[in-house]
This record gives structure tokens, C-alpha cells and sequence, in this order.
């Protein structure tokens, strides 16, 4: 019975089979990650999009920022009270209202007729220099 000779393929690599199975594997692994490459441009493109359709600047943030100062908006458009998120009007001017969204930022809102009206989101530091007496 005689032995089968390996050949060696286009690529340098060695072997029994019609195709080098090890540069295929490679080939398809390539072709996953620039699928995987472009699913998450096209995600990055949705996510800027929907920056359009908000109220206020919320670009910069991190999107959990984002989610939540949404979730505030979309409240208080619909009535619900600022006070629920820990909001509180500032001494020195009772027209605007502060709202926590972590630690490190605030909401702005500006009382336009009764009504809680987002204008900014201003990091904490920020939000402390420009309090009058600050």
C-alpha cells in the first residue's frame, strides 16, 4: 500500500488535502471579525444619531449618563415632580432647579411657567463655580 505525500500548498503550508485548512480557518476568522467590526460602526452611528432628537447637549457623557438624563427629560415632560430625583431649587435664584445624575453631574432646569425646563449638564466642579458666593 503506498503513502500518501504531503504537498505543499501556495501558502507554504504542508499537507494532504485539496485546500490548506489552516489559512480557510484564518480566511473565515477575518471575515467574522470585520462583520463583528462593522455591526459595532453601525451601532456607534445609531447611538450619535439619537444625540439629534435630545433637548439639551448630552454629548460627552458616558451612556449611562446619557440613559439616565434621557429617562429625567422624558419625566418631567411628562409631569412627574423634579423632587423624585433628588432635584432642589438653588438659594440664589429660585428659578432654577439642580438635579443629581451621579456624583460628578448635574441637571439644570430652569422654572419656565410652572414647569421644570432642562437647559445644560454641568459637571459638579462647574456647577460649583457658578453659584454666586461659590
Amino acid at each position: 500500500m503506498a503513502r500518501k505525500r504531503k504537498k505543499t500548498f501556495p501558502c507554504g503550508h504542508k499537507g494532504y488535502g485539496q485546500i490548506c485548512h489552516r489559512c480557510a480557518e484564518e480566511a473565515k476568522l477575518k471575515e467574522r471579525a470585520q462583520e463583528v467590526k462593522a455591526q459595532k460602526k453601525q451601532a456607534k452611528q445609531v447611538w450619535k444619531k439619537t444625540f439629534e432628537s435630545d433637548p439639551i447637549d448630552l454629548t460627552g457623557l458616558m451612556p449611562n449618563l446619557v440613559v439616565k438624563a434621557r429617562n429625567i427629560i422624558h419625566s418631567l415632560h411628562d409631569g412627574q415632580d423634579y423632587r423624585d430625583f433628588g432635584g432642589k431649587r438653588l438659594n440664589y435664584d429660585r428659578q432654577v432647579i439642580s438635579i443629581p445624575l451621579n456624583r460628578d453631574y448635574r441637571m439644570i432646569c430652569h422654572d419656565i411657567d410652572g414647569k421644570p425646563t432642562p437647559k445644560s449638564v454641568v459637571s459638579h466642579e462647574e456647577y460649583n463655580r457658578t453659584k454666586p458666593g461659590a
